[in-house]
């Protein structure tokens, strides 16, 4: 990894990208038949293997690889005798059951399986024995553990699931009444995820946690495991270049593992940016937003009535070029873009019918006709960027449907008081207005919007609030239709972060206001931001970059001095927090155990963007969005 080599060469998103088309033409690079077609197959995956696809590969793209067909595995499917079909799913006993079921049935010509994570030895064994029973040991053609259990959102981001993410959720790993084996299962989901991760980015990493928490289990597990495929010379994955870039590292990845209880208040956080605001406020998971519009109201004999809501889907994906510039920009940046690109638009548009109309040129003269071919020229120049055109105005069209459904929650929830009131809590700024006159305003939000304001305000205090101040804020949240169940688990788990260490503190930098919006205040605007605050945001490092920052350049610092170290490489296992290497790292990977945010990601990723030649990787047990992490904190509290 050096310099940006590493990251220029396969950012995570492309490895993994990469690893799947191999295993679709057969786990062999590019396999074409005697016309040079692709071979024309099925692709059989359970909901695991579909969530990892979906974000990668688009329908096309798996058409023109010859995948005609993709079916989920416990699905009714109909026999198709002619053609090969390859698997994708976890090694469980079901799906296992239902392989065999298929080689039984005769569904297919021959049969490639691939697993998500890798087969167990017994499993394998059933699978052997289904396919003799059924006569079909020659149809299986090849059987191979992919390593690929994780799911890649960005180059630069990854999650470990979506389908049983209540299995490693931050609930499910701070429940009072976990027992010791329900949290070795949930320990070993993670360490089997992050070892798949490690393997298809080629790398072992050298670990840093922090201790006593849920993150220093995976990190003694992953250890543990890593240095198992180390030792076994035969079958270590981490021999030689795995996908041959050509790129081996120089210098090892830094993994750092994080605890969420470290910081409770971001995930909490109202925010600012497009792509974390996007995920707030909208249907917004691996990638696609599904919106709702009222399509206004349609005259029936019964009298006027609402019409039915169109369901729309976008996918938001790295080729989206829009997206990529601007899912990191405060909001009202976006609405500018947005209006801006729709005005080169239309000047283009109106461009080419301009010259559309020089082109019925009556009459022979000699200027008619020079205009003519040069006209011609710039026609034809228009003609061949069409296509570009046509999908410039469908990404416009796309971000305007969804910043417009951004901006009417803004609007109706007074969402960026929320913002700049919850930054100045955090950043210990004096308040202009008092907490409970936000609370008791019933314009302002809806109850779970002063909730999280409540909670942040709880756990950013430096000293908790009186038992007198106490009651009154519950009293205004009650009233305000607020249920206190988050507020019983934060309390008690100040309590106890209280016992463990002092608490996260955000930086002394706050946001500025900058007067209202002038460009895009201007007339026939799509958005009319009137009434909503223009706020520029001001770096500043979260609990997470900060921790990392500490431990990527080797900084001695109170929070992190403590943290443990562990080197899978090294023969035996020194428990130490005395770091062997002395060098900053130039790559890292983030990973939040116990559920992470679009808030920190892009707060990595500004971080990020002011070191030369570093890379930065953000990962979470699992992605969710403060509605999620609310209900979460009030299933706990009711306990």
């Amino acid at each position: 990894m050096v310099g940006s080599k590493m990251a220029a060469a396969a950012s995570i998103r492309e490895r993994q990208t990469v690893a799947l088309k191999r295993m679709l033409n057969f786990n062999v690079p590019h396999v074409k038949n005697s016309t040079g077609e692709p071979v024309w197959k099925v692709l059989i995956y359970d909901r695991f293997g579909q969530d990892i696809i979906s974000p990668l590969l688009s329908v096309k793209e798996l058409r023109d690889m010859g995948i005609t067909l993709h079916l989920l595995l416990h699905s009714d499917r109909d026999p198709i005798p002619d053609v090969p079909a390859v698997y994708f799913v976890m090694p469980t006993e079901e799906n296992i059951d239902r392989m065999c079921q298929d080689l039984r049935n005769q569904l297919y010509e021959s049969y490639y399986l691939n697993f998500i994570s890798a087969i167990s030895r017994s499993k394998l064994e059933d699978i052997a024995n289904a396919a003799l029973a059924a006569s079909a040991v020659t149809q299986v053609a090849k059987v191979f553990d992919q390593y690929l259990n994780f799911i890649t959102l960005e180059d630069d981001m990854f999650v470990l699931c979506n389908q049983n993410k209540e299995l490693v959720s931050y609930r499910a790993i701070n429940r009072p009444d976990i027992t010791d084996t329900e949290m070795e299962t949930v320990m070993d989901t993670i360490v089997d995820s992050l070892f798949c991760f490690f393997v298809t980015l080629g790398a072992v990493p050298i670990i840093r946690c922090s201790r006593g928490t849920a993150a220093e289990m995976v990190a003694v597990k992953l250890d543990k495991k890593l240095r198992e495929n180390l030792r076994d010379a035969r079958n270590s994955l981490f021999t030689g270049d795995p996908l041959g870039t050509g790129q081996f590292s120089f210098q090892r990845p830094l993994l750092v593992l994080v605890d969420r209880n470290i910081d409770l208040a971001t995930p909490l956080h109202h925010t600012w940016t497009y792509q974390a605001l996007v995920h707030d406020v909208l249907d917004f998971h691996l990638n696609r937003v599904n919106l709702e519009e009222s399509a206004g109201v349609e005259n029936s004999p019964a009298g006027a009535r609402p019409k039915r809501k169109n369901k729309k889907s976008y996918d938001l994906t790295p080729v989206d070029k829009f997206w990529q510039k601007h899912k990191g920009s405060p909001f009202p940046e976006v609405a500018e873009s947005v209006q801006q690109e729709l005005e080169s638009y239309r000047a283009q548009e109106d461009e080419v019918k301009r010259l559309k109309s020089i082109m019925g040129l009556e009459g022979e003269d000699e200027g008619a006709i020079s205009m003519l071919s040069d006209n011609t020229a710039k026609l034809t120049s228009a003609v061949s960027s069409l296509p570009e055109l046509l999908e410039k105005k469908r990404l416009i069209d796309l971000h305007t449907n969804v910043a417009t459904a951004v901006l009417e929650h803004i609007k109706a929830r007074k969402l960026d008081v929320y913002f700049e009131y919850e930054e100045k809590i955090m950043s210990k700024t004096t308040l202009d207005k008092s907490l409970l006159d936000v609370i008791s305003d019933p314009d302002a939000g809806t109850p779970e919007d002063k909730m999280r304001l409540f909670l942040i305000y709880y756990i950013s205090a430096q000293q908790a609030p009186s038992e007198a101040d106490l009651e009154q804020y519950k009293k205004a949240l009650t009233d305000a239709g607020c249920s206190l169940s988050p507020l019983q688990y934060i309390k008690q788990w100040k309590a106890f972060a209280k016992m463990a260490s002092t608490p996260a503190s955000y930086g002394s930098t706050t946001t500025k206001p900058m007067g209202l919006l002038s460009r895009v205040m201007n007339t026939g605007s799509q958005f009319v931001m009137e009434g909503v605050k223009n706020l520029v945001l001001k770096q500043q490092n979260l609990p997470v970059t900060r921790i990392l920052d500490n431990l990527m350049e080797m900084k001695s610092n109170p929070e992190t001095d403590d943290y443990r170290y562990f080197d899978p490489k090294m023969l035996r296992s020194n428990d130490s927090s005395v770091p062997r290497n002395k060098n900053p790292f130039h790559e890292a990977i983030v990973f939040v155990v116990g559920g992470g945010n679009y808030i920190e990601y892009q707060n990595l990723v500004d971080y990020i963007k002011a070191k030369q030649g570093k890379h930065i990787l953000y990962g979470c047990s699992e992605l969710f969005n403060a509605t999620q992490f609310i209900k979460q904190l009030s299933q706990l509290g009711q306990k």
